[in-house]
């Protein structure tokens, strides 16, 4: 039987080979995504593991260790042309002081080691605005194992212990750091791995879903012809074990196949896979790797899948040879289909004002829903197709459109199955749409042009100083920021003695609001950008940048009046200093420089940055997920097209003698022309409709429960998309027509 079924695969005639390559196909294609997605999720891993030793410092590296020296640590974060860079400054108290991976030895004050990138970038510009920051000179280059990305901007700064333990935040500690970011609570460097497996998990899921329908389309292919092959085998004394084994043969061959060309595919699609940043980072080619167990999981399990499938198709031979036969008007889909689909929306507008508290418990709340949403979308789609197909049929005038109905109506899980991979795919495109569309629209992309993009501003707040320590006094700022090309005003914050912090965080308590600085309005009107006092007012109350969260939300070029401040102008003298803001030109040079300058003047202070730069960070990470969810559109939709196709030749294929009698009947071409188009037009804009509602109502339940956000209309290239994917769609179902004048011949009314 093995050998047999083994003959009729192969060489079973042009329809066989045809289902054979499409099988084989849909199933490599399937395989090749299984497995980039698995490599995916091993790549998370692996980098995050060499994000572990960044997050040195946490509880479980300070405990002292016996024969170790302990080392000073700090972990800062810089920008250069709004890129990261991860600043680790140390000091060995002596020689056993443990040693990060990638380097030798801990740099020694004046020394410092950088990544390749950092290095290169260090060659090549000016020292005045990247170099001077690092005190000394390099000594080396960090290894791999040390960083995150093939790009990563990672520089190690030796310092003496003396130096280091005076600068606030700075840690001993005794073991480099080990646990995996995306596990560790007090971790501040590093991917959240858990959620990050969940989107990969969707996104896989998204994939798939549309691939699966499209397997199951392509098994189906012709599935008449061969069901009535299998009954005649019946009929002169093969068991149902022997047609069973034929039947799995036949689909473990296609499944072979296409699990071999997958395989392929991945290996094709790696390198390209390696530059995708969804971390934020680029991979290392070798992240993406699978063990040798998930290989041997998906070389069996996909054609073991397959054979399991087929005879599940197969059931009604297997019962009797007969059966085949016997073909009556299936059972109509009944309305409790919907109850998955409502179930799912119901869940998700349940939480509502009751969102999780833990992110496991988000995850299994939203996650839930938004699969049984998709689950409901696929069980309501037949019931919904019968729906509408009555409605078609009460009002038609015309032969075709007749037809069409009456066949929706008799089989309106045949006509739904040929489109359900497209609804799937723009359910999918709608919810990413929706929530990475309401989320940009609420925090505002990067803004450039403003004192947002413009304005550096070096901080000194009491909790970042140590118990007791004074702020920098005044004359300490320098003097040389102003003559530095592009700088065009130097201002001073003082700290606000009559600020209320309290009254800006709990909105209880009793005060008027306040800010955490001061200024005279003398000196703030050199810098009209950053607002301007009321009239008559000496000081003004006012940000620590400047610019502060309440210009943040509102046009940043808009005129902007701070309150007054009860203050003198000779009691602001006597108040010590909040923050040095440096307003430029804009341009990289003058940014870059300015950046320096006062690190250079302030080493124990933090990097300042601009607020579009701190900004970009969150686009780049929304920029992330909308590149998944392209991945995702352009996957699915034209995953979904194929699987029309082939449900369309495959129905012209299963119903060419009862069109070609309606033809000999007097049936004009064009009728059956209309017939069939109908027949995919109708169900394929009524889950079209379905699946982008669905979609948004489902997005916005999850903006309101989780994000406390109301949908955004999408933009214009989410209409464009979905209007070039149903004209693709409609174009696929027209190039099937001509088919008709080729399978509706005369010769083809037989008996057969």
């Amino acid at each position: 039987m093995i050998r047999l079924g083994l003959r009729l695969a192969v060489a079973g005639g042009r329809e066989a080979a045809v289902r054979l390559a499409i099988v084989a196909a849909a199933v490599a294609l399937g395989v090749g995504l299984l497995l980039a997605t698995v490599a995916s999720v091993h790549a998370v891993n692996a980098q995050n593991a060499r994000y572990a030793w960044l997050n040195t410092g946490t509880p479980s590296t300070r405990a002292a260790v016996a024969g170790v020296d302990p080392a000073w640590w700090l972990l800062r974060e810089d920008y250069f042309h709004r890129k990261s860079i991860g600043r680790v400054d140390v000091a060995a108290t002596g020689p056993a002081a443990p040693v990060p991976p990638g380097v030798t030895r801990l740099p020694g004050p004046g020394e410092f080691y950088a990544s390749p990138a950092l290095s290169a970038l260090l060659r090549t510009t000016p020292a005045s605005e990247l170099g001077d920051r690092y005190p000394g000179h390099e000594i080396g280059v960090i290894g791999p194992e040390a960083l995150p990305a093939p790009d990563s901007l990672v520089i190690i700064v030796g310092h003496s212990p003396e130096e280091l333990s005076r600068t606030h935040g700075a840690r001993q500690v005794s073991a480099i750091g080990s646990l995996d970011p995306g596990r560790c609570a007090d971790c501040a460097v590093g991917t959240k791995s858990d959620g990050l497996k969940l989107i990969l998990s969707v996104v896989a899921g998204g994939l798939l879903f549309p691939l699966l329908m499209f397997i199951g389309t392509a098994t189906r292919l012709s599935a008449a012809r061969r069901e009535q092959r299998f009954a005649a085998m019946r009929l002169v004394g093969a068991t149902p074990r022997q047609i069973s084994v034929i039947a799995a043969v036949e689909s473990a061959v296609a499944a072979v196949a296409g699990t071999a060309v997958g395989f392929g595919l991945y290996a094709l699609l790696r390198p390209s896979l390696a530059a995708f940043t969804f971390t934020g980072a680029a991979f290392f080619p070798a992240d993406l790797s699978i063990t040798a167990l998930d290989a041997v999981l998906v070389a069996l399990g996909i054609p073991l899948a397959a054979a399991v499938a087929a005879g599940l198709a197969l059931r009604r031979v297997r019962i009797s040879p007969l059966g085949v036969s016997r073909r009556v008007t299936p059972r109509p889909p009944r309305a409790w289909r919907l109850i998955p689909l409502v179930l799912g929306l119901t869940e998700l507008a349940y939480f509502i004002g009751r969102r999780p508290v833990t992110t496991d418990g988000q995850v299994r709340a939203y996650l839930t829903g938004f699969l049984l949403v998709m689950v409901g979308l696929v069980l309501a789609g037949p019931w919904l197709t019968m729906v509408g197909a009555r409605l078609v049929v009460r009002s038609a005038s015309r032969p075709a459109t007749l037809i069409a109905g009456r066949r929706l109506t008799d089989n309106p899980r045949a006509g739904f199955r040929a489109v359900s991979g497209l609804m799937l795919a723009l359910f999918v495109t709608s919810v990413a749409t929706g929530v990475i569309t309401s989320i940009v629209a609420d925090r505002g992309a990067p803004r450039t042009g403003s004192v947002a993009s413009t304005s550096l501003a070096t901080m000194f707040w009491p909790q970042d100083r140590a118990e007791g320590e004074p702020a920098p006094p005044v004359g300490s700022v320098p003097a040389a920021l102003g003559s530095i090309p592009g700088v065009e005003q130097v201002l001073i914050v003082r700290a606000n003695p009559l600020d209320r912090p309290d009254v800006r965080t709990d909105p209880t308590a009793i005060g008027r609001p306040s800010e955490p600085g001061v200024i005279g309005c003398a000196e703030l009107a050199r810098g009209p950008a950053y607002g301007a006092c009321p009239a008559g007012a000496a000081v003004a109350e006012v940000s620590a940048d400047l610019i502060g969260y309440r210009r943040q939300v509102t046009a940043s070029d808009a005129p902007w009046q701070w309150e007054a401040s009860p203050l003198t102008a000779d009691d602001l003298a006597r108040l010590p200093l909040l923050a040095v803001v440096v307003n430029t030109d804009g341009s990289t040079a003058a940014l870059e420089s300015v950046r320096t300058a006062l690190e250079v003047a302030y080493p124990q202070g933090y990097s300042p940055g601009t607020i579009s730069e701190f900004e970009a960070d969150f686009s780049r990470e929304l920029v992330q997920w909308q590149r998944l969810a392209d991945v995702l559109i352009l996957a699915s939709l034209p995953i979904a097209g194929c699987s029309l196709a082939v449900s369309v030749i495959g129905g012209l294929s299963e119903r060419k003698r009862p069109f070609s009698m309606l033809r000999l009947t007097g049936v004009p071409l064009g009728v059956l022309r209309r017939v069939v188009a109908l027949e995919s037009t109708v169900p394929l804009l009524a889950v079209s409709l379905l699946a982008t509602g669905t979609g948004f109502w489902a997005a916005h339940l999850f903006l309101s429960a989780q994000m406390h956000l109301s949908l955004r209309p999408p933009p214009a290239a989410y209409y464009l998309l979905v209007a070039a994917g149903l004209a693709v769609s409609l174009a696929i179902i027209g190039s099937t027509l001509p088919l008709l004048t080729r399978i509706t011949g005369p010769e083809t009314a037989r008996n057969e």
